[in-house]
């Protein structure tokens, strides 16, 4: 299995097929991902590119980091596992936190 890299600061106009041949230069592209909002569809402005090999993929990290694409110096590192997710946000019915208010609350103190 190879390596996965994290490629930040894309332009927005960028997608796969252009990512995937400029990871090219340097080795065997696995896939080439750019993560889009769920929503609206739009780039979020990061990919992730898997290369075949170790080597090829330090060797672009090495060569492409600060490389402009489409107007913009990518930011490009070693990919980190993602980390794993908890259950939900909140705590129920009044969305967690402490439960002593706002302003007007009717909290008082006395001095």
């Amino acid at each position: 299995m190879g390596k996965k890299i994290y490629v930040g600061n894309l332009g927005f106009n960028v997608d796969s097929d252009q990512l995937a041949s400029t990871f090219a230069a340097f080795g065997t592209v696995e896939s080439a991902n750019i993560i889009t909002d769920r929503d609206t569809g739009r780039s979020k402005g990061f990919a992730f590119v898997e290369m075949s090999t170790d080597s090829e993929a330090t060797a672009a990290i090495e060569k492409l980091n600060g490389m402009d694409l489409s107007g913009r110096a990518m930011n490009i590192s070693e990919a980190k596992p993602q980390a794993p997710r908890t259950g939900g946000g909140g705590g129920g019915f009044r969305g967690g936190g402490n439960s002593r208010g706002g302003f007007g609350s009717g909290s008082r103190r006395s001095y």
